[in-house]
């Protein structure tokens, strides 16, 4: 479907969609990403949320299942012809599609130059996460440039020139309680010959202890808790269905 390139403006909410967005931000607290569902063991030092749930809308990322979501990962349409997949902190609504927003915050996203431009790195399993450069808005994980089968331009490191990666991971970069901790997301990309591309979210995990750095992939081992989420496509559904801004921490 052909989009027009002309600026958009944002939606006005009406009644019924604030109390969705309403409902919605419960949810993210009570169930889904957000839902802590055991306590930790006292001494263990990662916990590791897995999940498999496709991103087709803003799909938000509570690491540490306090409620407060801390990335979300968008798949969405900057331009006519031009299809991106980011990481971000807050994403806001038009009228026909979500993007993005390059708001600052105190999280951060890993990233590397890939053509000029700034990318959310894509960290092999047994990569650290703590050092590196680390951007505090939006990453771009991949962007689709063109039309359809050969005409199209695959960039960035998540789309790895139309081949896709499989179990890569995000560095990722948050605060709780005014303090820095480390954590990934682990992501499968895959680009069809369509000019269509799928993402699926695979799990996440953060390390407890401020500051410490954490191994990307670790999900096993007497120092790992794995806590097992509600219902993380349920929440993704209500994500996706909601035009309204949004924002992180």
């Amino acid at each position: 479907m052909k989009r027009s390139s002309q600026p958009r403006t944002a939606a006005v909410l009406s009644k019924s969609v604030n109390h969705q967005l309403n409902t919605y931000a419960v949810a993210a607290g009570a169930a889904g990403v957000g839902l802590l569902a055991l306590a930790p063991p006292a001494e263990a030092k990662i916990i590791y949320t897995p999940a498999h749930v496709n991103v087709t809308g803003p799909l938000p990322v509570d690491l540490n299942h306090d409620g407060i979501v801390d990335f979300y990962l968008v798949s969405y349409y900057p331009r006519h012809s031009i299809k991106r997949l980011s990481v971000c902190q807050s994403w806001r609504s038009f009228s026909s599609d979500v993007e993005c927003v390059s708001y600052q915050g105190a999280n951060a996203v890993r990233t590397v130059d890939s053509r000029g431009v700034e990318n959310a790195a894509a960290l092999r399993y047994g990569d650290k996460v703590q050092r590196g450069p680390f951007a505090k808005r939006k990453a771009i994980l991949g962007t689709r440039i063109g039309g359809y089968g050969s005409d199209t331009d695959w960039r960035g490191p998540w789309f790895n020139g139309g081949n896709g990666v499989k179990h890569r991971y995000l560095g990722l970069k948050f605060k709780i309680k005014g303090r820095f901790h480390f954590g990934w997301a682990r992501l499968t990309v895959t680009p069809d010959h369509n000019g269509f591309f799928t993402a699926t979210l695979t799990g996440y995990a953060y390390e407890t202890i401020p500051g410490k750095g954490i191994i990307a992939g670790k999900t096993k081992g007497p120092n790992v808790a794995t806590v097992n989420p509600a219902s993380l496509g349920h929440l993704a559904a209500g994500a996706s269905a909601i035009p309204a801004w949004r924002s992180g921490r």
